[in-house]
């Protein structure tokens, strides 16, 4: 699995102009899913990104976590972070996992943060065609692989 993890002021995702998921202060996570992936990695990246310290404290050092701040997770499912361009212009996603793998997981990987949380993550649709609008907040971008 692979995330990239943004710290927003806000962020939102709209399917069709309709907006599906809005969160204030807290993190936009993209979420792509590789077809050699596990339950196992989604539970422990959802961990992780609960308790990644990258929030400042009293003192402006990143030490607090979203947990720690009550702050908010937006997913956004994109199989495009797995693209290989290596080779040539167009970008190969032979190491994305199909839509019933991905979607299993993605899936699992919310749910993990709910329960952890102990409240709803608002999301977008998986597969669908999404804009995603958001104030990155420092900026702080993340990457994370499993």
């Amino acid at each position: 699995m692979r995330l990239v993890i943004q710290r927003v002021s806000r962020a939102s995702v709209d399917i069709d102009g309709v907006t599906v998921g809005a969160i204030g202060r807290g993190l936009m996570v993209l979420c792509g899913v590789g077809h050699d992936d596990t339950p196992a990695q989604a539970m422990k990246l959802a961990a992780k990104t609960v308790a990644m310290r990258i929030f400042p404290d009293e003192r402006g050092v990143m030490n607090r976590s979203v947990s720690d701040i009550g702050g908010d997770v937006l997913v956004v499912s994109q199989f495009t972070l797995l693209a290989d361009a290596t080779k040539g212009n167009r970008p190969s996603y032979i190491r994305a996992a199909g839509h019933e793998l991905a979607t299993k997981l993605y899936e699992l990987y919310v749910a993990e943060l709910q329960r952890l949380l102990g409240r709803p993550v608002p999301t977008g649709r998986f597969g669908a065609d999404m804009a995603v609008s958001l104030v990155n907040d420092g900026p702080v971008t993340i990457v994370l692989d499993i």
